[in-house]
């Protein structure tokens, strides 16, 4: 393989996923296989044009389709997602540095607020 030959052989793993259609059906089946005819019910978009974003993902190698009876069942292909998420891996320092700086000062303010209501009554009465 070509230096960064890699790289150029995930092009078709962004470019399924660079569609708000397409990533909606992903995080559908994150939870597990569905059959065609359940995805994307809520995203507006016609089952034509679903079955087309099924099928550039499908080509892609992001999802894998399964023929059962008369429906087709898809699923996410996590080897696809794997190649990214290993790309990715040396970067996620830019980003990891600022998580935890923000984890230390959200721990930080849990322990300077107290744990009282601010809704007590007044200790001073007024005009005493």
């Amino acid at each position: 393989m070509e230096p960064f030959g890699y790289i150029f052989a995930m092009d078709d793993v962004f470019t399924a996923l660079a569609h708000p259609v397409r990533r909606a059906l992903v995080d559908e089946l994150r939870e597990g296989p569905r059959p065609a005819g359940s995805l994307g019910q809520g995203l507006g978009v016609s089952m034509e044009a679903i079955s087309k974003h099924l099928r550039l993902m499908t080509q892609a190698e992001v999802l894998t389709v399964e023929a059962r009876g008369r429906e087709r069942w898809y699923a996410l292909s996590p080897q696809s997602l794997a190649r990214v998420d290993d790309w990715l891996a040396p970067y996620r320092h830019f980003w990891q540095q600022h998580l935890d700086a923000l984890d230390t000062e959200v721990a930080r303010g849990r322990r300077a607020t107290p744990a009282t209501t601010t809704n007590q009554p007044s200790q001073h009465a007024e005009g005493a």
